[in-house]
Parts: structure tokens; C-alpha cells; sequence
């Protein structure tokens, strides 16, 4: 999500609506013992570029599952998210899990909902898919529930790398 700065007139809005006329009275009841008398001694402010830079510098100093072996499981695991993600999240359409209801309000988000689904019917080879989910453990639910309409088949199987929560969650949605 972009950054965006808040403009005077938002401050003074927000101010008005709390019924204070600056940012200092916010911090009138803070003693005055307790409050900085001098300037902050901090660094020359960073550049973008230096600042990823400082930041990747101490993120690099963690140990993680690209440096080492992970054997968490349970669906913990290094998994690669391609840049794109982000900005498809960031589209209206995408912004919520909810299916709209009101069709003449939301053909953008029923739209692209119709895309997806058939994008995914014709990469799986099936006749139906379902695009509006939850989280994982409900969403892995709905997919059994919908394979087992679709297959008239009434058993699960479980991958043992698959998060134990979504297991549970599945099997007790699928009683």
C-alpha cells in the first residue's frame, strides 16, 4: 500500500474533530519532567536506497529458510511470492474475500471473479472452482466440500505438510 501523507488540512481536520486546536494539546497532560527539553541527536536522514540498504543489512543477520533448512512444517515453509501479488491486492476488486450481493454495484469484482474461475477450470481440466474464499483452513474446506460434489467421492487425504489447524478445520466443516 502507498504511503500518503497526511496534508495541514487533514491535521486540522482530525484536530477539530477531537476538539483541540493544535498537536501540542495533545501533549499538555504529559509533566512537563517527563517531556525532551533538548533536539533529539539522531543521524542525517537516510536516502530510499540507503535506507533498504541499512535495512536488508540488519534483516540479513536473522536466520531464516533461505539460509538454513526448515523443518517446521505444518505448512511453514520458504515460498517464493512473485512481486505482481502485491499489486493485484492492491486493485478494489480484490480487497475483500466477500462474494458481492448486489450484482449491478460490484460487476468489476464479479467480473474478475468470473475470469479467475474460469482460468482455473481450464488449468485443472475441471467443470467448476470457487473464487471467493476465507482463510486457508475454510478455503481448504470449500475445495474438499467441492471436490467431493463434483467427484461423488466422500474421502479426504491429507498431504502430512499440510498446517494440522487447516486439517481440523476441514475435517470439522466437512462432517
Amino acid at each position: 500500500m502507498a504511503f500518503v501523507p497526511n496534508t495541514d488540512n487533514d491535521r486540522q481536520e482530525m484536530l477539530d474533530a477531537i476538539g483541540v486546536k493544535s498537536f501540542n494539546d495533545l501533549l499538555a497532560n504529559i509533566p512537563d519532567n517527563l517531556r525532551l527539553k533538548s533536539d533529539l541527536n539522531l543521524p542525517e536522514g537516510l536516502s530510499e536506497l540507503e535506507t533498504v540498504q541499512l535495512i536488508k543489512s540488519i534483516a540479513n543477520k536473522n536466520i531464516t529458510t533461505e539460509t538454513h533448512t526448515c523443518f517446521m512444517g505444518g505448512g511453514a515453509y520458504d515460498h517464493y511470492i512473485p512481486s505482481i501479488v502485491g499489486s493485484v491486492l492492491e486493485r478494489p476488486e480484490f480487497k475483500t474475500a466477500y462474494t458481492p450481493y448486489q450484482a449491478e454495484v460490484s460487476q468489476g469484482t464479479l467480473q474478475a471473479m468470473f475470469e479467475y474461475q474460469s482460468c482455473i477450470c481450464s488449468l485443472t481440466g475441471m467443470d467448476v472452482s470457487n473464487a471467493s474464499q476465507y482463510e486457508a483452513g475454510s478455503s481448504l474446506a470449500e475445495a474438499c466440500m467441492l471436490a467431493q460434489a463434483q467427484t461423488r467421492n466422500k474421502k479426504v487425504v491429507f498431504a502430512g505438510t499440510i498446517n494440522p489447524n487447516y486439517v481440523a478445520v476441514t475435517k470439522t466443516l466437512t462432517q
